[in-house]
């Protein structure tokens, strides 16, 4: 991969204001490799992707277009990011349409379903991967009502997204939910996101078996450190400059190296696998 070898390395020091803009990070985070061959592994399907703005969401977004996919994105406020992941998908030769608003609004998230379905016909892929997270030195000094924000994005909305979505989608249809390696190893300094990230793998595994007998799939990706618009956004200059140093490969990951995952698991290619959550840690071993 030499046209992108040189940004898998380590970041500089940075920080911005939450949520984080994309087009503000450097080096930018890859999105896709110029190598990567689309085989039409989603052809005439529908995706619709929270927090498809940036970071893996907009990495997703853009591997499932070159697959074949139409795809719609939902994001809070980053406008300007939102146009530039509808621009790359577009320039694959897909339809994208931008929903903006809060996920934590259950009207909203029942207005992002019957928007696509109205648009489109149809609905045969979630990928739910909104999050936010504010580290914390102790549970003593945790801002409650930010933890309730916490699990407001990260989990309750996941469940009001699936609820709605579900009134659409048929056998061979899937979910996919970003989960994290925090659910697996814990976080000393994300208390309440690691927790909202264990719920997800649970409720991902619980409602894959509540829907096996549709023969729709439940699935979930777990990542490890990746370079996103979280990351500048989260921490000081100084963890984000020792951002991803502490696993195996030594290096945070790229976007572009975990939206394949999400193209497997919306494909045929993982028919046969539902209530999983796949890895892509850098190295990390995790027990399930």
């Amino acid at each position: 991969m030499p046209e992108t070898k040189k940004t898998y390395e380590k970041v500089p020091p940075q920080q911005q204001n939450p949520p984080g803009s994309e087009e503000a990070m450097h080096p930018a985070p890859v999105v896709i490799r110029d190598n990567y061959r689309g085989s039409e592994k989603l052809k005439g399907r529908v995706a619709l992707i929270t927090g498809g703005d940036s970071g893996i969401g907009r990495a997703v977004a853009v591997h499932f277009a070159r697959e074949g996919a139409k795809v719609a994105i939902v994001y809070i406020e980053e406008d300007e990011d939102a146009q530039k992941t509808k621009e790359m998908v577009e320039k694959e030769g897909q339809q994208c349409l931008l929903l903006k608003g809060n996920i934590q609004d259950q009207n909203f998230c029942q207005e992002c379903v019957e928007q696509v379905v109205s648009k489109w016909g149809q609905l045969n892929i979630l990928v739910n991967n909104a999050a936010e997270q504010h580290p914390h030195e102790s549970i003593q000094e945790m801002d409650l009502d930010l933890m309730e924000e916490t699990f407001r994005t990260n989990i309750f909305a996941m469940m009001q997204m699936s609820k709605f979505a579900l009134n659409h989608m048929k056998e061979g249809d899937c979910i996919i939910n970003s989960t994290s390696v925090t659910a697996y190893r814990g976080s000393s300094h994300l208390l309440d996101y690691s927790s909202t990230k264990g719920a997800i793998t649970a409720f991902t595994r619980s409602l894959s078996q509540n829907l096996a007998p549709k023969k729709i799939r439940v699935n979930a990706v777990a990542p490890g450190p990746i370079w996103t618009p979280l990351i500048p956004s989260t921490f000081d200059e100084e963890k984000v400059a020792k951002f991803g140093q502490d696993v195996p490969l030594g290096r945070p990951g790229q976007p572009a190296e975990v939206a394949p995952a999400y193209v497997f698991l919306a494909s045929e290619d993982a028919s046969y696998m539902t209530g999983q959550v796949m890895h892509i840690n850098g190295g990390e071993v995790i027990g399930s």
